[in-house]
């Protein structure tokens, strides 16, 4: 059975590049293309597509939010992100978003087809350098995981209020507790979690 391709692409001249290359193979179909991703996005629940080969930079929505839109309606839908150049970060949060594996748009045809059927098969083909970050990020939220556990309810409690945008002296009221006490606190929880300010804390337990 062929794997149903439909390809999200900008530029005509590529666009159209792959399309050629798709349905040049016999064990694939190109099934749609768009050259944004607002009308990917409003045709998509009617697209029979295994695989979606999606470009990162798109003019208006880009491709890393069309994949976080349109994963949640079709889990078994694979994403492949395509780029123009190496860009780690913007690969990496396509993948948080969704994407599945990563590819260069001057590949070979060889490369394409090989890419495609992997990550039809299960796979996730992407570069080492990639590799390299989902690992390292794992490793952090691990890391930040183990910290955030070692901090007590009441340490928590303060975090979480410090997140929401309170001042010590507010805390204090709030929690029945003088101000010197609440400072005692967040210089606990700056031990434990490894950190110098509020800033620091809380974008290692609440990450944007």
């Amino acid at each position: 059975m062929p794997i149903n391709v439909t390809i999200v692409e900008d530029d005509n001249d590529i666009r159209q590049s792959l399309e050629e290359i798709i349905s040049a193979s016999d064990e694939m179909n190109c099934v749609a293309s768009f050259s944004n991703a607002e009308e990917f996005i409003e045709t998509f629940k009617y697209i029979h597509a295994h695989v979606v080969l999606m470009d990162i930079n798109l003019p208006g929505k880009d491709g890393i939010a069309a994949v976080a839109q349109t994963k949640r309606i079709k889990p078994q839908v694979q994403f492949l992100m395509c780029t123009s150049y190496e860009e780690p970060e913007k690969t990496f949060e396509s993948l948080c978003a969704g994407a599945t594996g990563y590819l260069l748009k001057n590949c070979t045809p060889e490369k394409l087809y090989q890419a495609v059927k992997e990550i039809h098969s299960g796979g996730s083909p992407m570069s080492p350098q990639i590799a390299r970050l989902v690992v390292s990020s794992f490793n952090k939220k691990q890391q930040t995981s183990e910290e955030y556990e070692t901090l007590t309810d009441r340490e928590k409690e303060i975090l979480q209020l410090l997140q929401k945008g309170f001042q010590y002296k507010e805390i204090a009221t709030k929690l029945f507790l003088s101000v010197e006490t609440i400072r005692t606190y967040v210089r606990h929880i700056y031990e434990k979690l490894q950190v110098h300010t509020r800033t620091e804390a809380l974008n290692k337990v609440f990450p944007r």
